[in-house]
């Protein structure tokens, strides 16, 4: 039994005495704020799981630089924008801005601004460092690999960050990449030139710049975003109907997402080339669940397309990567057959518990439990709910243990397993912290106060469990899609943070303070802003938000 679990019974056994201790009757603190109780002890392992991850991680920086190396084996002495930038060190950004305000003001910023000024080589294109050299690692410039670096690094790393987070120095850093990417863009096509003819870069790239146009409302994204679209659906190039092999995983699959998002965008944008793209895109889909799919409706990790052979058997852990693209296009045209072979996902993920990933790594499972978690965030199917539950503790214990060969030494220190795949790690355990807040959060955070929510039909249940005298503010989140982002609709994406209970500015709110009686009217800015809680040591904190009509 996991610790979570035993804290959790623990909490179940002694809440009644806590309830009375404050004044009230057993039957006054309902099942809904039971479970925000709950969710709270689950919450905060997760919250403390990154905490340690990013404290550890620290500990490996490099001295002179304090830049994060690439892993803690043979790429200790190295830098680099794919792995390195876009995969680990985001998340210990985004942990610290959730966790820890001076961290993330202070040596999180100091590390962009480091990373900058040492290794952009071209232009503002970054390429791999060594800090025993303090030099870049390779002599000559490799365009190809510099342009693959900054695609992961903005797709991967940078767009979850400003979803997140808004308009920071990680914003400018990722729109400077795309612009640099595309000043470099030296490939011919009959649709004009492209920086790559590889569909993970062209895949990633349309992602971003379907979020980076309407974020700044700058033409040129979604035109070059357009110019890949056009080089896939209406040139020699589809990506089911003229090439033998589609990878269905990670480091493939970015195409069938990107492509989807161009889609969603040109239908608010430009409907012509949406209606042009509408048969193919069609025909992409359908091709990939006649061919890609298993009998549970899980990809494939490989498929030839054309000849309908499957190239390798093992099961994608990004399968939810691909299932976004499916949902985007029924959100938007209501295709009835995409929703459903989502759920036909959903209701088989009892297949998958303690399934080997990807060799047994925490970062398959990241990916497994994020495709899920993102997707129930628009279908809140129990069977997928289950399963989120009960493989994040799975994942949870490759922290606590020696799981893969050469691990030994990360036992107990926070380290997951010691390369750049552990953001991976948190990137999935804060998504799953938000989910059991319902997107609140406290301000000073501190391992010693328990917060968690359950969302009701009126609005949201909040539960607070100091140990600890406490006192600070309550945040709660708002519609980040459409405030940082402005996008027209909120579709799913990949590495998107999702959107739980969230207000709006100009809505008035009602507060009920369960443990007093009390009542508060409140606008959503306000809750956004946040709102002022204290307790002692040991007083729960339950209060109900309600949405004034």
């Amino acid at each position: 039994m996991t610790q979570t679990k035993i804290a959790i019974l623990l909490l179940l056994s002694f809440s009644i005495s806590l309830i009375c201790g404050c004044g009230k009757k057993e039957e006054e603190i309902d099942a809904e704020f039971q479970t925000a109780l709950e969710n709270a002890y689950l919450a905060q392992e997760s919250y403390q799981r990154c905490w340690e991850f990013v404290q550890a991680w620290l500990q490996h920086a490099d001295p002179k630089s304090g830049l994060i190396p690439r892993n803690l084996h043979e790429s200790s002495d190295l830098w680099n924008a794919k792995d390195a930038a876009a995969d680990n060190y985001p998340f210990m950004v985004l942990t610290a801005a959730i966790l820890d305000k001076d961290l993330y003001e202070g040596k999180m910023r100091a590390i962009l601004e480091t990373e900058q000024r040492l290794t952009n080589r071209l232009d503002r294109l970054p390429d791999d460092y060594s800090f025993a050299k303090e030099d870049f690692v390779n002599e000559e410039i490799d365009l190809e690999a510099i342009i693959f670096g900054a695609s992961e690094y903005v797709k991967d790393g940078l767009l979850p960050l400003t979803e997140y987070i808004g308009e920071t120095p990680w914003s400018e850093r990722m729109i400077d990449l795309l612009d640099d990417i595309w000043k470099h863009a030296t490939k011919t096509t009959p649709f004009g030139p492209i920086p790559s003819f590889n569909v993970e870069v062209n895949g990633e790239l349309m992602q971003a710049l379907s979020r980076v146009y309407w974020m700044t409302g700058d033409q040129k994204y979604l035109d070059w975003g357009m110019r890949l679209a056009d080089f896939y659906l209406l040139g020699e190039n589809h990506p089911t109907r003229d090439q033998e092999v589609l990878r269905l995983r990670d480091h493939g699959c970015e195409i069938v997402s990107g492509l989807c998002e161009v889609y969603v965008s040109t239908a608010y944008a430009e409907p012509d080339k949406h209606e042009a793209y509408r048969q193919p895109i069609y025909e992409l889909l359908d091709s990939i669940l006649e061919v890609g799919t298993n009998e549970h409706g899980l990809f494939y990790n490989q498929v030839n397309p054309i000849t309908g052979e499957i190239l390798d058997k093992g099961i994608a852990d990004t399968w939810g990567y691909t299932y976004n693209a499916y949902y985007s296009v029924y959100m938007l045209d209501s295709v009835d057959r995409y929703r459903d072979a989502l759920l036909q996902a959903f209701g088989n993920l009892h297949h998958y518990e303690y399934y080997d990933w990807e060799r047994g790594s925490a970062d398959g499972y990241a990916d497994a439990i994020e495709s899920a978690l993102n997707l129930y965030n628009r279908e809140q199917v129990a069977a997928a709910e289950d399963w989120i539950n009960s493989q994040i503790h799975v994942m949870w214990s490759m922290q606590d243990s020696a799981h893969r060969s050469g691990t030994e030494a990360y036992r107990g220190t926070g380290i997951i397993e010691g390369w750049h795949g552990d953001g991976n790690f948190a990137r999935t355990s804060i998504m799953y912290s938000l989910w059991k807040t319902q997107g609140t959060s406290l301000h000073p955070w501190n391992k010693d106060v328990y917060l968690g929510a359950k969302a009701t039909d009126k609005g949201i249940k909040v539960s607070i469990f100091p140990e600890i005298a406490w006192e600070g503010i309550l945040k709660f989140d708002y519609p980040r899609h459409r405030e940082i982002f402005n996008l027209p609709m909120d579709y799913p994406r990949i590495n998107q943070l999702p959107e739980w209970f969230t207000v709006e500015r100009d809505q008035q709110y009602e507060l009920i303070f369960k443990n007093t009686g009390d009542t508060k009217r409140v606008s959503g800015t306000d809750l956004v802003e946040g709102i002022s809680i204290s307790s002692t040591s040991g007083e729960a904190i339950f209060i109900e938000v309600v949405e004034l009509k």
